[in-house]
């Protein structure tokens, strides 16, 4: 079976109706209704906050958040991002309390700095993984996205994000994106190795114990921790010669995350190349 994000981009895939199927399916409301009240756990909000909802699409985790009881730290107050000018349509028709924007979270994340307390996101991210055309690249996007969520969250500030992986390769590709922009992270796997399996990138801004992602999950059970951190550290801080394979990919690698495209590496890349005499 084919994934969606893997068929067509997102403004396109949802369209009318297929955000109405999406929207009133009992079985979507029941799982991302379980998905959101795990990212408001892991978010550990304590008062009432102001949430970044990222790919909020018709308001179903939305309506959570407005939803929170005074004893878990609610009610909050949301503003939800997202690209289907449709989803946004279902989301008005059903009148949910949250300020709503149509953006593309792959050009950035346009608010003033410190503007949230938290940001929660339910099954988008991985979509930043696809580029439409030859002029933008999955890095750049993810880039541009963890930069500017870094930027408008206050310090101390932490998001959670839901989101299905591809592979382990895209899996890292967007946890090092968000490492690299700042953040402290972490990915959790509830119910690992299963078909329920879900993955949680849990981010801090900031140190000290609010910004500590270890904190977060510490003491719970039937979760697996990957923790990049601090293997981050250690190859930042281990310098390439300039001119070896391994310079060239860093700065190739650099390159793709400013959104720029590069010729695709061979294992001639790097290779010192002889003179000849005739």
């Amino acid at each position: 079976m084919s994934r969606p994000e893997d068929t067509l981009p997102p403004d396109l895939f949802y369209n009318d109706n297929e955000s109405r199927k999406y929207t009133s399916s009992s079985r979507i409301q029941t799982v991302q209704a379980e998905m959101t009240y795990r990212a408001l756990e892991l978010l550990d909000l304590s008062a009432p906050s102001l949430i970044l909802d990222v790919g909020c699409g018709s308001g179903l985790s939305g309506e959570i958040l407005s939803s929170t009881e005074d004893s878990d730290g609610g009610p909050h107050t949301w503003v939800g991002m997202d690209i289907s000018a449709s989803m946004l349509g279902v989301a008005l028709q059903r009148e949910v309390d949250g300020d709503l924007m149509l953006a593309d979270i792959g050009q950035g994340v346009p608010f003033r700095p410190g503007s949230f307390d938290a940001a929660i996101s339910i099954s988008a991210v991985q979509w930043l993984c696809n580029a439409d055309s030859n002029e933008v690249t999955p890095q750049g996007r993810l880039a541009r996205f963890f930069n500017g969520l870094y930027a408008s969250l206050r310090r101390g500030g932490r998001a959670v994000f839901q989101f299905y992986p591809r592979d382990e390769a895209q899996r890292g590709m967007i946890s090092n994106a968000a490492i690299k922009a700042g953040f402290g992270a972490g990915i959790l796997e509830d119910d690992p190795e299963t078909k329920n399996s879900k993955f949680y990138l849990v981010l801090t801004v900031g140190a000290g114990q609010q910004g500590d992602v270890l904190g977060v999950v510490k003491g719970m059970d039937n979760v697996d921790v990957f923790d990049t951190r601090h293997k981050h550290r250690d190859k930042k801080n281990k310098k390439a010669a300039k001119g070896s394979k391994a310079w060239i990919l860093h700065k190739k690698q650099h390159m793709e995350s400013r959104g720029k495209v590069t010729k695709p590496s061979s294992k001639y890349t790097g290779r010192r190349r002889h003179g000849h005499n005739f």
